[in-house]
């Protein structure tokens, strides 16, 4: 006599099936979950990247416009409205502005990773030359 090879609803087969799902999604989640972090952690630092580097522009072109560091200071701040103020670090070169030379703005932050997979903090720079006197 030949057994039947198809399983009773109840029966113990689908059990031992569930528990293999989950074993499988035991091995997958933690793949899964650093690759989303990691993806939230790259979005986050290059989006500071991006605010850092808009920031040393307009420091660039107040510095050729007005020749002055506390404004051009003053415009890397306004020019990266959700950064921390504090956070900046400035380097201005040539220290005035004459015309014809390129005034060039370098700006630094630091910040707090989201996730830690790329250390505690991020140290971004952001360059910006404009040419003084139009």
């Amino acid at each position: 006599m030949k057994r039947s090879s198809s399983r009773a609803p109840g029966s113990l087969g689908q059990g031992r099936e569930r528990g293999a799902a989950a074993v499988e999604f035991a091995l997958v989640a933690p793949i899964l979950l650093a690759l989303v972090g990691g993806i939230v952690e790259f979005s986050h630092a290059y989006n500071l990247q991006i605010s850092v580097t808009q920031a040393a522009r307009e420091a660039a072109r107040t510095m050729a416009i007005e020749n002055d560091q506390g404004l051009a200071r003053a415009a890397a701040v306004a020019g990266a409205p959700g950064l921390d103020p504090a956070a900046f670090g400035f380097t201005i070169s040539p220290g005035a502005c004459a015309t014809g030379v390129n005034a060039t703005v370098t700006v630094t932050y630091t910040a707090k990773t989201l996730t830690g997979l790329l250390g505690s903090s991020l140290t971004l720079e952001g360059v910006g030359a404009m040419r003084c006197g139009g």
